[in-house]
């Protein structure tokens, strides 16, 4: 007969039968649970008894026993207390796993049925807070996709109760649906307060994206029909529960701000740097680096715009009168607004951008004395004109403006006398550089299109807009030299047809292009020294040489200077043959060619083009004076006494003459070091003291600098002109010494922020000394372990962390025209360091998509290749023929090592604060951190430490775009 194992109904239980003597033959699973039933085992009777009927090893998930135990519980219309009891003793005994109860439990969808529902919710409190799963890693993937199941299982759940409490309400009838609504609220909230939860839903929703849309759907659903409820408690509790499964997407990006502290002296380095030294590169890279330092010092954004105003009106203030001054109120007047447009854009948050201005500009003007000395060096009200531009570029409201301008106004009545009477007159340096606005726009417009046109375009306006401080004669100087060596750029960039005119019969041809057809050496083209062109009348040549020889300086009023030009070639000559033939000293010579470079650098780019031609024409033991001549003129002047822009001029005249001397040096074996572009040699020059070491210099001024808390532009020239002399290396390595001899917690923090920005004199060569070469050193050498501890080893972690970060998203990009020209040193051929092992490509692959359950691979640290710290994607989207690639892959595979050996010790803390700081610098949703250099096995020894076994850490450290780093970070979490 059939009857035993007709489904129970509801909690009724039949009559109890006579135990019986010898246990049936049980075809399946149901036939068991149905037996026991009928029979009224006891739980831990019927968990016997299922061993005995199934055998030995059986996997109850895989036989779907929790599935089979509520498809019969749930068959009534109230579900069945025994069957039921399996089922908690099934998950008290872990013989069925928390995934299969979750998918069991989301599968029932008859939420009419209340006492069913309120079984199944009490099922999942027993749970529901500590899930967890030590099997393998699919398993554990399992488990999120479980999770997210039972998550829209609740929700719908809720939505249902909630609308059941609606009707009621209408009927007049509310008590069930209330309660009901209640239990399922408490669930939710206990689910979603966890937040290893929080996390594998996090996975879940990588894993299966269309589940998660759905499951947004239905709150969304909720949130609608909650809207109408009166209940405030109810509807709080539910609106918590919506917040918290909104932020789980972001939960990576949530970072504290730092509230406490107001100043941010990398920010204001970083400024002046830029100012300082690359006042006319581009405002991108300034912009992305701006915003690295921003994430990575959780930087408030009204306090990061403050601290960026205080920056240029410091770099104002400190700027010398003339061309400094100008440079520096072009910056801060036209490119720093450009600058904040595009930090605009990256703001997001409930915050309005233009609102964190309109604040950053409330604590500036509190700084009354910065203001007040600022539009006393400039004779101006700065913050008016700076008001009126960033309301131009729609950073402010015009209701906020004027209520910024109404408040200095008031300070300014109190503020100490301006500049004297006869400077009344002088127009102040803001409004020349304003007025002639739309001409810079334009420039700074062109800056971002091609960087080759921006230094001598800038340079030509800002010429125009001193014409109001200068005189004639020297406009009239600045306009020919900028115009000649502008074309002189022109036609050695894009080749000498480009300036060219059409010939035109009768047409006088400029005196430029005489000049360039006959006397500029380009590539191929053998000029005559002997050529008449060279031969100017000779009453004219009489004349310059006496004037080049004379002490006293060249009269601008005199000078025609294209006819210079075309003298200076035969003077030269002249010149030379005095010299060889022992009328003239060395110290002569150096006088004449000061005199020839000293206003204009025309007249030096004419002079070098015959002595290159000349030089081709005599013997190798004839070139020596020719070549002393030529290194003479390539030099700067280091004169207080030059006109206006000459370090920017010849910055462009030393690119012309490293042009046309190349392939002579290259013939004759002659070095000549041009200076480095882009680097200012006036009015800092000769910064260092005579007859003193440079390491004794560095210290003490970086002494000085951690003393004060900021960087000043004298210091930045300094630390710049070391960097020369002694190498990144040297550079590098003894900065790093001077920040491990810090004791105080404050100091090596103030200390990290000051070498971040001191490193930006050439961040990328600086990293691969720090993460190449000086870290691998102090963590392999046992000698080296007491340096590392705390709180020096806790900065030098941060300041690695944050110089590997900035290097890793800019070196995609292009280097910044400052770091571009410096001189390099070649440090050690980063290939030859760091050997990849890629002979044996079968192995190769098999490392990269190991699966940490294999134990065979990498069993021991030690044996590990280059190959096996990159993730499988890697093959194909990470160079490894690129330095810093290299370095980093090799630092993660000497951090993977450290945590696996058996000697712990500060080396094994420095790389748990290294590992602290990427995840807490980590920016949401990037892609390409550098954490992906990390072996996955490492994950799994990280969370080891327990300081490192939170669940936002392993979804930090683990790259969730693979479907091996989900299933890595789900096997790590579920096992916390």
């Amino acid at each position: 007969s059939l009857a035993p194992f007709l489904p129970p109904q509801g909690g009724c239980l039949p009559p109890a039968s006579p135990p019986q003597s010898k246990v049936m033959k049980v075809v399946n699973l149901k036939q068991a649970i149905l037996q026991a039933w009928k029979e009224r085992w006891s739980d831990y009777q019927w968990a016997i008894n299922m061993k005995k009927f199934f055998p030995k090893g059986a996997t109850w998930d895989i036989l779907n026993l929790a599935d089979a135990l509520l498809e019969q519980a749930m068959i009534g219309p109230s579900p069945n207390p025994l069957i039921l009891s399996y089922l908690k003793y099934a998950i008290s005994s872990q013989m069925v796993s928390y995934s299969s109860v979750l998918t069991a439990i989301s599968k029932f969808d008859d939420f009419s049925r209340d006492l069913c529902i309120q079984a199944l919710l009490d099922i999942m409190d027993m749970f529901c807070d500590r899930l967890s799963c030590h099997g393998k890693a699919e398993e554990c993937i399992g488990l999120c996709r479980a999770l997210l199941s039972a998550l829209h299982w609740l929700l719908r759940c809720t939505a249902a109760s909630a609308e059941r409490l609606r009707e009621g309400l209408e009927a007049g009838a509310p008590a069930a649906g209330e309660k009901q609504l209640a239990m399922c609220l408490q669930r939710l909230e206990k689910t979603l307060s966890s937040t290893k939860n929080r996390a594998l839903l996090h996975i879940a929703k990588l894993e299966e994206a269309s589940s998660w849309t759905a499951m947004e759907h239905s709150l969304l659903k909720l949130g609608e029909i909650l809207a109408n409820l009166s209940d405030p408690q109810l509807r709080s509790q539910a609106e918590q529960c919506g917040s918290l499964i909104r932020s789980i997407p972001t939960m990576l990006s949530v970072h504290s701000e730092q509230l406490h502290k107001t100043g941010f002296p990398t920010v204001h380095a970083l400024v002046l740097l830029e100012g300082t030294m690359n006042l006319t590169g581009e405002t991108q890279p300034l912009v992305e680096q701006l915003m690295m330092v921003k994430r990575m010092q959780h930087i408030p954004t009204p306090l990061f715009v403050l601290e960026i105003w205080k920056a240029c009106f410091v770099g104002i203030i400190e700027s010398p009168e003339g061309t400094e001054e100008l440079k520096w109120t072009a910056f801060t007047f036209l490119k720093i607004p450009q600058v904040l447009v595009k930090l605009k854009k990256y703001s997001h948050g409930d915050r309005d951008f233009t609102e964190d201005v309109n604040c950053a500009f409330e604590f500036l003007l509190k700084l009354t004395p910065l203001l007040d000395k600022a539009d006393q060096h400039c004779n101006c009200d700065c913050a008016n004109f700076l008001l009126q531009e960033c309301s131009k570029q729609g950073l402010l409201s015009e209701a906020n403006v004027n209520n910024l301008m109404a408040k200095r106004a008031l300070d300014r009545e109190h503020a100490p006398q301006l500049k004297s009477g006869e400077n009344a007159n002088i127009q102040p340096n803001p409004g020349l550089i304003l007025r002639a606005e739309p001409t810079v726009t334009n420039i700074l417009k062109t800056m971002d299109a091609d960087h080759s046109k921006s230094p001598e375009g800038l340079l030509g306006v800002l010429g125009h807009m001193l014409s109001g401080k200068t005189k004639a004669a020297s406009v009239r100087a600045l306009l020919f030299d900028i115009s000649f060596l502008m074309l002189c750029y022109v036609a050695q960039t894009y080749g000498s047809e480009v300036i060219l005119s059409e010939s035109r019969t009768g047409a006088e041809v400029p005196f430029f292009e005489t000049w360039m057809q006959t006397c500029m050496p380009e590539e191929g083209k053998i000029l005559n020294p002997d050529h008449p062109c060279f031969r100017p009348d000779s009453t004219k040549v009489e004349s310059l040489v006496a004037l080049l020889n004379n002490s006293s300086e060249m009269k601008l009023v005199q000078m025609k200077w294209h006819e210079a030009c075309l003298s200076i070639s035969a003077a030269i000559l002249e010149i030379l043959n005095a010299w060889e033939n022992g009328v003239l000293a060395f110290e002569s010579i150096q006088k004449i060619t000061d005199n020839i470079k000293g206003k204009v650098c025309s007249l030096a780019v004419c002079a070098v083009a015959w002595l290159v031609a000349h030089v081709r024409m005599l013997g190798l033991d004839e070139r020596e004076k020719s070549l002393q001549m030529i290194r003479q003129l390539a030099g700067p002047l280091c004169s207080e006494n030059t006109l206006q822009f000459y370090n920017e001029r010849v910055v462009i005249m030393s690119s012309i003459l490293e042009h046309m001397c190349a392939d002579v040096l290259q013939q004759t074996a002659t070095q000549i070091k041009f200076p480095s572009t882009g680097v200012d040699t006036m009015p800092y020059w000769n910064l260092l003291p005579p007859k003193r070491p440079i390491k004794e210099v560095l210290t003490d001024i970086f002494a000085k600098v951690l003393e004060k808390g900021w960087v000043d532009s004298r210091s930045i020239h300094i630390f710049d002109t070391l960097l020369h002399m002694g190498g990144v290396y040297w550079f590098c390595n003894n900065l790093i010494k001077e920040l491990l001899k810090e004791t105080r917690k404050e100091h090596t923090l103030r200390a990290v922020e000051l070498l971040y920005s001191i490193f930006c004199l050439d961040m990328p060569q600086v990293t691969l000394v720090l993460l190449g070469h000086i870290l691998p050193g102090l963590l392999t050498d046992s000698s080296k372990w007491h340096s590392l501890m705390d709180p020096p080893g806790t900065a030098l972690a941060k300041l690695a962390v944050w110089c590997a970060l900035s290097s890793y998203s800019s070196h995609k990009g292009q280097a910044s025209a400052r770091q571009k020209k410096r001189h390099r040193e070649d440090i050690e051929d980063y290939i030859s360091l760091f050997p990849l092992d890629d002979t044996q490509p079968s192995k190769l692959m098999r490392l990269l998509s190991s699966n940490e359950d294999d134990t065979n691979v990498l069993s021991s640290p030690t044996d590990r290749s280059m190959s096996s710290s990159l993730s499988a994607s890697q093959l194909h989207t990470v160079n490894m023929r690129d330095p810093l690639n290299r370095v980093l892959a090799n630092l993660f595979l000497l951090i993977s090592s450290i945590l696996g050996s058996r000697t712990a010790g500060p080396h094994t803390q420095f790389v748990q604060w290294f590992m602290e700081e990427c995840v807490d610098c980590l920016e949401q949703g990037s892609r390409g951190s550098i954490l992906q250099f990390m072996p996955f096995t490492t994950v799994s020894e990280l969370v080891k430490v327990s300081a490192m076994s939170s669940p936002r850490v392993v979804l930090a450290i683990t790259d969730l775009s693979l479907p091996q780093g989900r299933q890595v970070a789900a096997k790590a979490i579920a096992a916390l």
